[in-house]
């Protein structure tokens, strides 16, 4: 690397903190902040968790590298505890890294480690320590924020030799495990009156007491089953009983899945009903009032536990409603009074993407248009509905019917893009290892047939590779807005919500639009790919196009 920045690692245990430059290493007794020392040093922690304290008192570092992060871009998967990444950094298999107190004959008879040794005979890290117990000492603190920084050196040495984007996008990825932990601390605004209404209208009154409750399920089963005389009985919360039940009455379906379900809503009055009482039973059982009372805090924000990634492609991932909450509750996110969101979402962000990873000049000659697909048709002659089905074919697998038809004109139109996507299908199905752009390793070994390994490894460096764009711009975001009194309070697969006091909204608005191409250019390293993103400032979450 040139001229790399300086790395300090800082570490946390049962002896309070402890800090390591490459020279000398500084302890602090909790609960006291760490001195985190000049500005311009990016903070090594073996993952973010460690700063949540920083993080409740609004002192996070402006700088960090997430080890657990690192290990997951450069090994894949999820798993990333300090032992595994440790092991990944020093060669050494996992299936050696030791448990802690294992409670067995063979444990009792192995040669016990010196009580201030953090390494095994085997060279791996002593269990007590991964766990966070063995840190009892400003000494023990010392090593195991030296531990910390050697293995930031040597995963950024790795990065750097696969070049600069990889490098990139572990930094990107850190910055956006400290936007987590204030997705956490903050959470999603809520109108709690309105949130009742809303829960109400679908799911009924709040029941007074349990037997009430069970009144209020019994009703709501009933407007199904009227529709079905003599069939009282049957328990709609069970698929199988409910397969019989659309049996009896002539509707014969595998599965009792939605999109099974919708194209018979005329043909029988139980259906409509059915579909119906499905929503208001999530809302019930789901997102009904415990959800609300439990969630919801005293400060009317949402709140749930946020992930950098999700183990397999990269995208993050939320708890609590946050990433899965019914569009009819939508009315119920609204900002606090005088605030507004600004809300932004990536437009045609995978095919974009696509056209970025693949390399394909004449496609990415299509994303300088608002609309990608509009020239897209015009290349293949075609309508626009048309090029669009092609577009998602080719990314998504579908080959029959029209897709495939409107396929066969892409791929003599833009083979350099179809190629890319063939030659990942192809990785897959041979069970290869591949790296997305950024370079998280896309693992697609396993016990899955060929064909759905290749789907998934097609599907997954696209994918993967717009979790990371979406993540770099979310991290800009977060930085280039916080002097306006901004807050990123929810990411949404291709969708940022920012929570920012109404004057200063419009000036947020234009700074978003401004990271995306910010954040584009430094991911794709200046490809000649536009990307682009459908903004508006709202006052409630449901009024977004």
């Amino acid at each position: 690397m040139s001229s790399p920045t300086p790395l300090l690692a800082l570490v946390c245990g049962p002896a309070g903190w402890a800090s390591y430059d490459g020279q000398r290493v500084r302890t602090w007794t909790a609960p006291d902040l760490p001195d985190l020392g000049p500005s311009g040093m990016r903070v090594v922690v073996w993952q973010a968790a460690d700063l949540a304290g920083l993080a409740a008192a609004d002192q996070l570092p402006p700088r960090v590298l997430d080890l657990a992060e690192c290990h997951r871009l450069e090994h894949g998967g999820w798993r990333a505890d300090p032992g595994r990444i440790w092991a990944g950094v020093h060669g050494l298999a996992v299936d050696g890294i030791p448990e802690q107190a294992p409670d067995d004959l063979f444990a009792a008879l192995a040669a016990p480690l010196p009580d201030d040794a953090l390494l095994t005979p085997a060279g791996y890290l002593r269990a007590d320590a991964v766990a966070g117990t063995w840190q009892r000492t400003p000494e023990r603190l010392g090593q195991w924020a030296r531990a910390a920084y050697g293995c930031a050196r040597t995963l950024l040495q790795g990065f750097a030799a696969r070049g600069p984007g990889a490098v990139a996008t572990a930094i990107s990825e850190s910055s956006a495990a400290l936007l987590c932990l204030e997705l956490e601390r903050d959470g999603l605004p809520i109108d709690r009156a309105g949130m009742s209404a809303l829960i109400a209208d679908a799911a009924g009154e709040r029941p007074r007491d349990a037997l009430h409750g069970i009144q209020i399920r019994v009703e709501r089963d009933a407007r199904v089953l009227q529709h079905a005389p003599g069939h009282d009985g049957v328990d709609l919360r069970n698929p199988a009983s409910v397969k019989a039940l659309l049996a009896a009455i002539g509707i014969d379906v595998p599965s009792t899945r939605k999109w099974l379900l919708e194209p018979f809503r005329d043909a029988h009055p139980l259906i409509s009903p059915l579909l119906e009482w499905r929503a208001q039973e999530r809302i019930a059982t789901t997102y009904g009032y415990h959800w609300l009372d439990t969630h919801v805090g005293p400060d009317d924000r949402l709140r749930g536990h946020w992930t950098v990634c999700d183990g397999a492609a990269g995208r993050m991932t939320a708890e609590n409603g946050l990433h899965n909450l019914p569009v009819v509750l939508r009315p119920g996110v609204r900002a606090e009074a005088d605030h507004r969101f600004v809300r932004a979402d990536l437009g045609q962000i995978e095919p974009r993407v696509l056209a970025c990873v693949a390399r394909d000049d004449a496609f990415a000659a299509a994303t300088a248009s608002d609309d990608l697909y509009a020239p897209v048709a015009a290349r293949l002659g075609v309508e626009r509905s048309r090029a669009k089905v092609a577009v998602l074919a080719a990314m998504y697998g579908q080959r029959s019917g029209t897709a495939g038809e409107a396929l066969a004109g892409l791929q003599r139109a833009y083979p350099v893009a179809m190629g890319f996507l063939d030659q990942a299908y192809a990785a897959g199905v041979a069970g290869s290892d591949l790296r997305t752009h950024g370079g998280r390793l896309i693992r697609t070994a396993g016990p899955y047939d060929p064909g759905s390994r290749g789907r998934y490894a097609r599907n997954a460096l696209i994918q993967g590779a717009a979790a990371e764009l979406f993540k770099a711009w979310a991290a800009t975001v977060r930085v280039t807005t916080a002097d306006l009194g901004a807050q990123v309070v929810l990411c949404l697969h291709d969708e940022l919500l920012v929570h920012v006091p109404e004057a200063a909204a419009q000036e947020c608005a234009s700074r978003v639009e401004t990271a995306l191409t910010d954040a584009a250019r430094r991911w794709s390293g200046g490809a000649p790919v536009r990307f682009v993103t459908d903004s508006s400032i709202i006052e409630r979450w449901s009024e977004a196009k």
